[in-house]
């Protein structure tokens, strides 16, 4: 009976809900929904990496040691004789794994090549702008962490390594630009992510901050360029 009430009147059917900017949310009783979140913040899902296949078959020269002051890297060949167009990139394409001991192997593999490559590290820098841009593009925070850690470390690696990265800047700044203000509010509380440089924000100001030092005269117009709030280090 109550059903056939509604049919007949209207006005005591419950509100429908109508999605924004449709004929329906204008009729009356309509309720309009929220609208989605847009997603920018939310983890991406990354697949296996080359450096994971690589490593479980025993392509790369390089094996675990375990000692009382942790685990380290053993090298089966001296660093400064690898091949560093082939294993860099690969090593940078493991900054997107977060299982260990894919991300430690990746990690402090990447930190040995960069301390000893010298003069190699700089006609590599190209193809390390892909797997920069992938690891930063999966939005989880301990990956980015890892990757602006390794970008730092590039930047200051050798000399010309500033310069050469500004025609990438908007392969790799977008990320850094939505992620710039991304900072832990905990009031009176002691934030150890500072004291670990885990805390994305601080990291990106330090990046983009070590960007414009070392790129040359057009850094800071193409940093602005992409990251708007951005304010110089060196011109202030």
């Amino acid at each position: 009976m109550a059903s056939v009430n509604n049919r007949l009147n209207p006005k005591s059917s419950k509100n429908k809900s109508a999605d924004g900017f449709t004929v329906k949310a204008t009729m009356k009783n309509s309720k309009v929904k929220a609208p989605p979140t847009s997603g920018a913040f939310k983890e991406r899902n990354s697949t296996p990496t080359k450096f994971r296949k690589f490593y479980e078959r025993g392509d790369f020269p390089v094996s675990i040691e375990h000692d009382a002051k942790g685990n380290k890297i053993a090298w089966k060949v001296e660093i400064e004789k690898l091949d560093y167009h082939h294993y860099l990139p690969l090593f940078f394409e493991g900054l997107c794994e977060i299982q260990h001991p894919y991300d430690f192997l990746a990690r402090q593999g990447i930190h040995d090549m960069l301390e000893h490559g010298g003069a190699k590290v700089l006609p590599v820098v190209p193809q390390l702008i892909i797997p920069i841009k992938n690891a930063l593009n999966t939005r989880n925070r301990k990956v980015i962490c890892t990757t602006l850690k390794a970008l730092l470390h590039l930047v200051v690696s050798t000399d010309l390594v500033g310069e050469a990265l500004v025609p990438y800047y908007r392969q790799i700044l977008p990320i850094l630009n939505a992620f710039k203000n991304n900072n832990l509010n905990i009031g009176d509380g002691i934030d150890y992510g500072q004291q670990k440089r885990e805390n994305i924000g601080d990291l990106i100001n330090d990046t983009l901050e070590e960007l414009e030092r070392r790129g040359g005269p057009d850094a800071f117009i193409n940093i602005k360029y992409m990251v708007p709030t951005y304010e110089s280090c060196v011109q202030n």
